[in-house]
C-alpha cells in the first residue's frame, strides 16, 4: 500500500457543524474501505491546517477518488501528499545516476 499525508481545512459548512466532526471522521473511515484504503491516523491540529490523515491506499487513482469523495460532502478541503518510506526513498535514490 501507498502513503499519503492529507492536510486539511474545514470549509465553511465544516466550520457550522463542528461538533459533528468526530462522528464524520468515523464515516469517513468506513468511506475508505470503498475505495480499498484505509485512514489509518487522523489529527485535530492547530495551525494552517485543521486536520491531518494518514491514509494508506493501493494507488493513486484509489487514494484521489477517495479524497475528492471527502471533498464533495463540503465540510472539508484536502491537500493530498505522498509520503515514501526509508524503504522506499532508498529505492528511489537507488535508482539515480
Amino acid at each position: 500500500m501507498k502513503t499519503y499525508i492529507a492536510l486539511c481545512h474545514f470549509t465553511d459548512q465544516g466550520m457550522r457543524s463542528v461538533k459533528d466532526t468526530t462522528k464524520r471522521a468515523d464515516a469517513v473511515r468506513e468511506l475508505a474501505k470503498k475505495f480499498g484504503a484505509s485512514m489509518s491516523q487522523l489529527y485535530w491540529t492547530s495551525g494552517p491546517y485543521d486536520l491531518v490523515a494518514v491514509i494508506e491506499a493501493d494507488d493513486e487513482e484509489s487514494a484521489n477518488a477517495f479524497g475528492l469523495s471527502i471533498g464533495a460532502a463540503g465540510n472539508i478541503r484536502t491537500e493530498m501528499l505522498r509520503a515514501f518510506s526509508k524503504e522506499e526513498m532508498n529505492a528511489i535514490l537507488g535508482r539515480m545516476a
